[in-house]
């Protein structure tokens, strides 16, 4: 049996570059890695290095601590007494109520809300949400209720 050359499958795979084996290799020298013989030129390095002067990632500290350092804790939705007149005399107030008229949205739910003494109110409510003592007092002067 005989084996021609045309017979023999192709290879296609080329061998992998062999650098930095002697000047009369035609890859020695520097390489392939430029004129430089610093850092760069020698071996792989990080992604953010700078030649030694500080990284950019540090020069800028709201980058990498940004939103570390805010309170876990949910702060309630607010509420003005001027909001709270658009309800009859005599009705009660609490979260479903806003929601049905659309004063809040349905994160009201998780984050709860507060009623601030920020406006005037006429009507005599029943208000089941807590409340600022400035909010309490212009309730319980208009003829209502609070309880929370």
């Amino acid at each position: 049996m005989e084996t021609a050359l045309n017979t023999m499958p192709k290879i296609t795979r080329k061998g992998k570059k062999r650098i930095g084996r002697g000047i009369g290799s035609g890859r020695g020298s520097k390489s392939g890695r430029g004129i430089t013989r610093h850092q760069k030129g020698r071996e792989s390095i990080p992604l953010a290095f700078e030649g030694g002067q500080g990284r950019m990632i540090k020069r800028f500290p709201l980058l990498r601590g940004r939103a570390k350092n805010r309170p876990s804790s949910i702060r309630p939705l607010i509420v003005d007494l001027d909001f709270l007149n658009e309800f009859k005399d005599g009705s009660t107030v609490d979260v479903e109520t806003l929601l049905k008229k659309n004063l809040v949205s349905d994160e009201a739910k998780k984050k709860g809300i507060k009623v601030l003494a920020d406006g005037k109110l006429d009507k005599k409510l029943t208000v089941k949400l807590s409340v600022s003592k400035g909010a309490r007092e212009a309730i319980v002067k208009a003829g209502g209720t609070v309880s929370s």
